[in-house]
């Protein structure tokens, strides 16, 4: 290859660590900007230049159908369902799906490798992206880490060891920035397993959030805001403790969130081949999203290994999303016992399955909205997709 026909991003510089990053305090910190790839962040950033409906038509064949309430939530999609692993893996978030594909693909030789992300030696909720070869460190990286995680870091890498076939799993802002730089990479087939993200924060914040939130900070493995309105820990000796969404001090948490999930609106992972989360299925279940034949393809490996049932919907999401945006504008936070009280009725009457995630999206859907154009607003209209917009366009916001 000569130097006129040498690839332009190879003749970039990773930006070093600390320094500032073009999107600023919206930075994501999805590691496109750790790589030679920043030569390409003004078109791949989600945050200097939304463009899920073009990257939906180029990932999927075709954009979504706004007319289709489904789609008009969750996105592309070939079938929906909830899910569980008959045999649940050990220490698995949920009961370990997106790990059984990933190490069903490695183990048929479908990729060669795996972009997850493990934890540092240091802390268990340091992120520490990897590519995985071997069921082993896929194992290792179970567990979601709820902090911003530089997942594309590794792109380099996967260049220069000359693999051509691919899985990478990541939530939607690493996903948006990975398809805008696919064609770059020199794969044969690249593979797109997403999870659902919301509210993702620094690790100071997190450390902020879960000495606000749990009783025992310290021996949190993992947790998870689930269907029944409460938030789930995990802790060390394996005991779960719950604590109820509106229980939450939201007048000390309300600004521990980063700014790029604050000015977010692609909760559902639009552009992942298969998605899997938990926000649409019944409680101890899992969601699952097949948005094009290639996550049919990855489904189907591990399709012997997994019950199935048809997604439901419960309820009515509006007025409780209504009551829920000032309540979060003005970080109410109600005393423990009414609002395990609330809780309690909420999740005997409240939404349930599709519901409780149009729920879960309509009320993130309303603060982020009111966020970008309170701290934003000359990204407005074109930051938020048209999908946001109708959902948004719902309910009544302030000012």
């Amino acid at each position: 290859m000569t130097s006129v026909d040498f690839p332009k991003h190879k003749k970039a510089k990773a930006l070093k660590a600390g320094s500032r990053r073009p999107a600023k305090e919206l930075c994501s910190e999805c590691g496109l900007c750790d790589t030679y790839y920043v030569h390409y962040v003004k078109e791949a950033c989600a945050f200097l230049n939304q463009q899920i409906e073009q990257l939906e038509e180029e990932s999927h064949s075709r954009s979504r159908n706004l007319d289709n309430p489904d789609e008009l939530y969750f996105g592309v999609q070939q079938e929906m369902m909830a899910a569980r692993k008959k045999q649940p893996i050990p220490g698995a978030q949920w009961t370990g799906i997106v790990s059984a594909i990933a190490i069903e693909m490695l183990n048929r030789g479908i990729v060669e490798g795996v972009v997850c992300v493990q934890n540092t030696k240091e802390d268990r909720f340091g992120p520490m992206p990897v590519i995985a070869k071997t069921a082993e460190e896929v194992l290792a990286a179970r567990v979601n880490k709820p902090t911003l995680s530089p997942n594309l870091s590794v792109l380099e890498q996967v260049e220069k060891s000359g693999m051509k076939r691919l899985l990478v799993i990541g939530v939607g802002c690493q996903i948006q920035a990975l398809r805008a730089v696919e064609k770059q990479l020199g794969l044969e087939k690249l593979y797109v397993l997403g999870t659902p993200c919301v509210d993702n924060v620094t690790r100071a914040g997190l450390q902020k959030f879960l000495e606000t939130t749990s009783k025992s900070p310290d021996t949190v493995v993992h947790y998870e805001f689930m269907q029944d309105f409460r938030v789930h820990f995990k802790h060390e000796d394996g005991s779960t403790e719950t604590v109820p969404f509106f229980g939450l001090k939201t007048n000390k948490l309300k600004d521990v969130f980063a700014p790029s999930c604050m000015s977010c609106f692609d909760y559902v992972n639009s552009l992942a081949d298969i998605v899997v989360g938990y926000m649409g299925a019944p409680f101890g279940w899992q969601w699952i999203v097949v948005r094009n034949d290639r996550g049919k393809e990855m489904l189907d490996l591990v399709q012997d290994q997994i019950d199935t049932q048809a997604v439901m919907s419960q309820g009515n999401r509006q007025a409780a999303v209504q009551q829920s945006i000032p309540a979060y504008d003005k970080g109410v936070t109600l005393p423990m016992w009414a609002a395990k009280l609330m809780g309690v009725v909420i999740e005997k009457i409240g939404p349930k399955g599709l519901e409780y995630a149009r729920f879960s999206i309509d009320s993130h859907f309303t603060r982020n909205y009111l966020y970008t154009k309170r701290n934003y607003p000359e990204k407005l209209d074109k930051h938020v997709p048209e999908f946001a917009k109708r959902i948004v366009e719902q309910y009544q916001l302030p000012d």
